[in-house]
């Protein structure tokens, strides 16, 4: 086997990408696995090619790639932007709907590019040293690539993309979607902002909770120039969010959104809800907790300052939550107590739980125990949302005792059958 030939080979492939492989280290990997390992030289060859693929984050030159025009980055296709999946070499024409702020220097621009078919988050690396491209304006580009990040179809843009500015009229009327047929990827709903939440974070300008007839879905808006908060109450015609998702569900990221305030009203489903009954059972995460400082993040830690995603975490910051269930003699509810609501009902406010964490021989634990004393049994009524079958109570009120009810309940029980 040649292996000059071959390394020279293998790194032509990814140079069109962008990438410039080491060439003597490609030798040295094949000449191990054909010599020590007894590998073929083709199986070698490819194996070389796709650990290369895999390290610079880019398709397997060759694979997936559709017949068609050819470009830089080998076989392309020209096709509209909701037929592109990852691993395509594609070639789109697409208007640049939104824009949004690099989170990193590596990255030149990103944003949202869009067709009459759809549309589809992009990336442009700082290497590719690519034109730049003005929001509102259609471009043609040529032999970029369609990957996946968290499970979102994305397009690259690198040093073998062209971009060219087109000139092109056509009108895009993006076609709004109930919440519940939306998916990961790039969305648009008519909306009413029902509920508002407290940001969790430093760089959070606003999140809470959108609906519609079918449903509700978490939204959130980042500190960025220009950004302005939404009005609670208000009806929105939402284009061009991301849509997210985490644990199951799913949420919209509208920085880069086209969101228009509209006049009307929308009957929100799973709006909100009032249960009475009493507290069955305190679940374990109740009570004092920890929760990642991450930007964006906020996930309970575990008892090792663990977060799920971004691992150990010292720069935690402490909170409350009371999760349980709620019997209404009929029909168990699952209930959410954030904070503020934790606090009024178990007398113990955040402050007061951190010094009992710091200070007491079972630290969390003794929070935890002395919270489902003073709420386990008791009759309480909680209002909030329900969703997926859970109420996100944001206000308690302690039920009295009422006689008649409780010679209802006797009657009913008297009078069941032996």
């Amino acid at each position: 086997m040649d292996y000059s030939e071959a390394a020279n080979r293998i790194s032509r492939k990814f140079a069109s990408g962008g990438e410039t492989p080491d060439v003597k280290k490609i030798e040295g990997k094949l000449k191990r696995l054909v010599d020590e390992f007894n590998v073929q030289p083709s199986e070698a060859e490819r194996s070389v090619t796709s650990e290369l693929a895999k390290e610079y984050n880019l398709p397997v030159p060759g694979a997936g790639s559709s017949a068609g025009t050819a470009g830089k980055g080998g076989g392309t296709e020209e096709k509209k932007i909701a037929e592109g999946v990852p691993g395509d070499w594609v070639t789109i024409e697409g208007k640049i709907v939104a824009l949004s702020n690099p989170p990193s220097p590596s990255i030149a621009q990103n944003g949202i590019i869009a067709d009459e078919s759809g549309a589809l988050r992009f990336v442009v690396w700082a290497k590719a040293n690519a034109p730049k491209m003005a929001e509102g304006s259609w471009y043609r580009i040529e032999s970029a690539v369609v990957d996946e990040f968290k499970g979102i179809p994305n397009l690259k843009i690198h040093s073998g993309t062209t971009i060219k500015e087109i000139e092109d009229d056509r009108s895009l009327i993006p076609t709004p979607v109930p919440i519940k047929d939306l998916h990961t990827g790039i969305g648009g709903i008519r909306a009413k902002f029902v509920q508002e939440w407290d940001a969790s974070h430093e760089r959070m300008l606003q999140s809470g909770l959108l609906g519609d007839e079918t449903g509700t879905i978490k939204f959130v808006i980042w500190k960025e120039p220009g950004r302005e908060k939404l009005v609670p109450g208000a009806v929105y015609s939402i284009f061009y969010a991301q849509v997210d998702e985490f644990n199951g569900r799913l949420s919209l990221n509208l920085n880069g959104a086209t969101i228009l305030q509209e006049e009307g009203e929308i009957a929100v489903s799973g709006g909100d809800a009032s249960v009475t009954g009493a507290i069955v059972h305190i679940a374990p995460g109740s009570g004092i907790i920890k929760r990642c400082p991450v930007e964006g993040c906020n996930r309970a830690l575990s008892r090792q300052n663990y977060c799920p995603v971004h691992e150990i975490q010292q720069g935690f910051a402490y909170d409350l939550r009371i999760k349980g269930w709620l019997d209404d003699g009929e029909k168990t509810h699952n209930v959410l107590l954030q904070r503020e609501v934790v606090e009024v009902l178990t007398g113990i406010t955040l402050v007061q739980a951190q010094e009992i964490a710091e200070n007491n021989p079972l630290g969390m634990d003794e929070v935890f125990l002395r919270m489902r004393d003073a709420v386990l049994g008791r009759y309480i009524t909680c209002h909030g949302r329900e969703i997926d079958n859970r109420v996100l109570v944001n206000k308690c009120d302690v039920v009295t005792f009422n006689s008649s009810d409780h010679t209802a309940l006797l009657n009913r029980a008297g009078g069941a059958p032996s």
